[in-house]
């Protein structure tokens, strides 16, 4: 089997596995399968993992190794290395290159291009994982000797970015799609309060869930919840047993 065919079976594998997803849990065991089969695929490739934003905080992910958890919590942690610049700064291909971290590249991030060297890898390749401007993340690949990652291995592995791109961004449009079902029950059931308790409209209660949200400089959403949790307590009250009298 050529390198080719190799390539078009794990990429037809994680097609396949992203499109069963079904809950987090399979988010996050299909991200680790990209990772490994991009470590099996790209040529010289030894380790791997995902680096993602949250929060402003560069964390790893999937990672095939301890050491590499490490080496990716480091770069986030230096705000340094070819993960940090894949995110941050990715080139039109989307794909950094560290050929030599003991060698030419040491100069261009020489704290983490020391700890690669201590922890025995030489040659990263981390490809641009881009989502949306909230979720940004890169595929690194790492291998212990210098100058293995040609023209081939990057197109392969920028081939692999694509992939967790494709499946990161689904599951980004699914929770978005969840939210914006949830706030608009919320908002319903908070209509129907209103219509109820002030025998006015469907058109009136929203109306009036969107003047007390301006008047108030509070989310509509926000306004619903909080009307639906004082109804809450109000009928708690209303059942709680009544004091023992002494």
């Amino acid at each position: 089997m050529t390198s080719n065919d190799h390539l078009a079976v794990a990429l037809r594998t994680a097609a396949r596995d992203l499109l069963s997803q079904r809950s987090i849990n399979d988010l996050q065991q299909t991200l680790a399968q990209i990772v490994r089969a991009a470590v099996d695929t790209v040529p010289g490739a030894e380790a791997g993992g995902i680096s993602m934003t949250e929060g402003g905080e560069v964390l790893s992910r999937n990672p095939t190794t301890e050491s590499i958890t490490k080496l990716d919590t480091l770069q986030g942690e230096l705000r340094e290395g070819p993960c940090i610049t894949a995110i941050e700064d990715p080139p039109r291909t989307g794909v950094v290159l560290a050929d030599d971290l003991d060698g030419a590249d040491a100069d261009r991030w020489p704290q983490f291009a020391a700890a690669a060297v201590e922890a025995g890898y030489r040659s990263v390749l981390s490809t641009d994982i881009h989502t949306s401007a909230r979720t940004r993340a890169a595929l690194n690949l790492y291998a212990p000797e210098p100058s293995v990652f040609d023209a081939e291995a990057q197109l392969v592995a920028a081939l692999f970015g694509n992939q967790a791109a494709l499946l990161l961004y689904g599951s980004e449009q699914a929770v978005n799609l969840n939210h914006a079902l949830d706030s608009r029950d919320g908002i319903g059931q908070a209509k129907g309060i209103l219509m109820e308790r002030f025998d006015v409209s469907d058109d009136e209660a929203f109306q009036m869930l969107v003047r007390s949200s301006q008047d108030t400089n509070i989310k509509l959403v926000d306004v619903a919840r909080w009307l639906q949790n004082e109804l809450r307590a109000r009928r708690a009250r209303r059942t709680e047993p009544p004091a023992p009298t002494t």
